[in-house]
């Protein structure tokens, strides 16, 4: 199993995982692509993510957020603080110019780091994404199990009580879920359950993040956005992709009305499809 590689950031270690460039030169050349991964995950590469790159010639770097599987944590850290660490990923390897792609709340963290650097991230592609926290929609309506969320949306300390006694609440996925699950993406839910057992800190330091300001704005976001968003999904409802949708300077919307959180990963290599599109000169 692949450990990745760790890059010191200040006083921080931050693991990151690199497939090295696909159909191109040593050295960085040629598409690369960010992933982020999303809560909790390890940061470690998917097969379907990395298959489906690798058949468009996609260089996949994913680098494990604070808290989880091999990187320092950062007390406090806001979504965009967080996105930082990708940004000294980049540097350490050389690499300029890439998009970033990200499923939940990684999708928010890939928001994120296009808003960071704009001169340097030429697409975003967010599946599933959690929006900033706003009383302009119902933001937790739809959600099948929104507690979590809740409890930190009041402090990290009641998050951390909260994951005390939580339990996946199994109707958060529902039936399309369940088959992407049984299928390709049961590595996802493996790796899930990985980061899960090392300990929460990961997943409430994220969930914090994810309710409270963002250190981005939405309309600082150049690139272009592609939004992938499942009509059925329980964990982050259609509402939050629509809300967005209105607020980023260059996005579309992917609407997957049948599918939920997980089977909409399912659009991963036509969305990566996309970013080919985007990388080539007009």
């Amino acid at each position: 199993m692949d450990d990745g590689a760790e890059l010191t950031v200040g006083d921080r270690a931050v693991r990151y995982y690199d497939t090295g460039p696909v159909g191109a030169a040593p050295g960085g050349g040629g598409l690369t692509a960010f992933w982020h991964h999303g809560t909790p995950q390890t940061g470690r590469l998917l097969a379907p993510v990395v298959e489906a790159a690798a058949e468009r010639g996609i260089r996949i770097v994913s680098v494990t957020r604070p808290s989880y599987e091999g990187s320092s944590p950062l007390p406090g850290r806001s979504i965009a603080a967080a996105a930082r660490d990708v940004l000294a990923v980049a540097d350490a390897l050389g690499i300029r110019k890439f998009a970033t792609v990200g499923a939940s709340g990684g999708g928010s963290h890939a928001l994120a780091c296009a808003g960071l650097a704009p001169d340097r991230v030429f697409a975003v592609v967010a599946l599933a994404a959690v929006a900033p926290y706003t009383d302009e929609i119902g933001w937790f309506d739809g959600m099948a199990a929104d507690a979590a969320l809740r409890s930190a949306r009041e402090s990290r300390d009641a998050r951390a009580r909260f994951a005390e006694t939580a339990e996946f609440d199994e109707s958060s996925f529902v039936g399309a879920d369940w088959t992407a699950l049984e299928g390709a993406w049961g590595v996802l839910g493996a790796d899930a359950g990985r980061a899960g057992g090392a300990g929460p800190g990961g997943e409430i330091d994220d969930d914090v993040a994810y309710v409270n300001d963002w250190g981005v704005e939405l309309a600082e976001i150049e690139a272009p956005v592609l939004l992938v968003q499942g009509g059925l999904d329980r964990v982050v409802p259609a509402a939050h992709a629509q809300w967005m949708l209105g607020r980023l300077p260059r996005a579309e919307l992917w609407l997957r009305p049948r599918e939920g959180h997980i089977s909409v990963l399912g659009a991963l290599p036509v969305a990566f499809d996309w970013i080919v599109d985007m990388e080539r000169p007009a």
